[in-house]
């Protein structure tokens, strides 16, 4: 067995071992917030695994990164106390090459990482949500609260019955010019979605000039094509999560309910997310270069909370993003390169 492979074996299984156990614990903590609501809809045992299933996808990008820093700290750990990193080092293997010959398991999961983000994990939340309203007892009785999004330059407050998503009851839309300023007012009975656009039923019009109002109604009148059914049921169950895709499509015109510079932050962090991995390999890189005979074990602590506080800053520079606070692209790529830096500042103070 060559080198690159024991150290991408030794890597491979202590990473893997460290986000099995870490969705496993986020899996228990997730099901016991919503397994008595599933058993309430009579779905059973097999409706538990079932949710359990689509929300791997989820789970998985949250795991990732610490996944990745744990599995180093333990496989640099054990590389260190067995001294295989001084015998390798005696023969002139520098530390830098031993993180490089570990580099690709790292590089796999980060791949994976970002297969999820933008393909699988945006597929099982749309089946999840759909599944979920599906499965809602209806009550006659509940009082469903309206919801209020923009839709291009439209701002719509409408109230959805449907667990479908496929019509909206109640519908007042505002029309803005490209100044901001109120040009338009419908009110509809009703909005149902068709062909794959909306039509208004029985809607009402008042159009505002600069000193007069025009009205007019209509029975039936096309309106757009840039808001989907699973949107509106993300709207009643009130979900905060943004696909880059839904991003990408708030942007264009779709559907938001957020300010620009939120869906900005969420396609970069889309794109910067993998990269943890990567940091965290390179954060827990120096504990390769442990002495446990002089303290080592500080080396290794020292390492996890670089790891640790990396994921905070990360979170705190996301926020000022979405909230406009700071630019989209600095917001996400802030944390991983700084940290990047740390770890191979570190590296190269202890190679020496």
């Amino acid at each position: 067995m060559t080198l690159p492979i024991y150290l991408i074996k030794v890597m491979g299984w202590r990473v893997l071992a460290a986000l099995a156990v870490l969705m496993g614990i986020l899996q228990i903590i997730d099901l016991l917030e919503v397994t008595t609501s599933i058993l309430d809809r009579q779905l059973g045992a097999a409706g538990v695994a079932y949710y359990a299933l689509l929300r791997a996808p989820r789970l998985f990008e949250q795991a990732a990164p610490l996944a990745v820093l744990a599995g180093s700290l333990f496989a640099f750990g054990k590389l260190a106390g067995e001294s295989a990193v001084t015998a390798m080092r005696s023969t002139g293997i520098s530390a830098y090459r031993i993180t490089l010959m570990a580099m690709p398991t790292i590089l796999v999961l980060a791949l994976g990482q970002l297969a999820v983000t933008m393909v699988i994990a945006p597929h099982t939340d749309e089946v999840l949500s759909a599944w979920w309203q599906g499965s809602t007892p209806k009550d006659p009785s509940k009082v469903i609260d309206p919801v209020t999004f923009r839709v291009g330059p439209e701002i719509v407050t409408a109230t959805p019955r449907d667990p479908d998503g496929r019509s909206l009851e109640k519908v007042t839309i505002y029309r803005r010019d490209e100044t901001g300023r109120l040009v338009q007012r419908t009110d509809a009975q009703a909005a149902v979605y068709n062909a794959g656009r909306w039509k208004l039923i029985q809607p009402r019009f008042e159009a505002l000039g600069l000193s007069s109002i025009a009205e007019g109604a209509a029975a039936t009148q096309d309106w757009t094509e840039d808001l989907t059914p699973g949107d509106v049921r993300a709207l009643a169950a009130g979900q905060t999560l943004v696909t880059p895709q839904e991003a990408s499509r708030a942007l264009a015109g779709g559907l938001s309910v957020r300010p620009k510079t939120f869906y900005d932050t969420q396609i970069q962090r889309a794109w910067a997310a993998p990269v943890a991995c990567l940091v965290m390999l390179l954060l827990a890189a120096p504990a390769a270069l442990a002495n446990f005979r002089g303290g080592g074990a500080t080396l290794l602590v020292q390492c996890l909370a670089g790891g640790l506080l990396f994921l905070v800053f990360d979170g705190a520079f996301t926020a000022l993003g979405e909230n406009g606070a700071a630019p989209p692209i600095l917001a996400a790529w802030a944390a991983p390169a700084m940290f990047a830096a740390l770890g191979v500042t570190a590296l190269l103070y202890l190679e020496g």
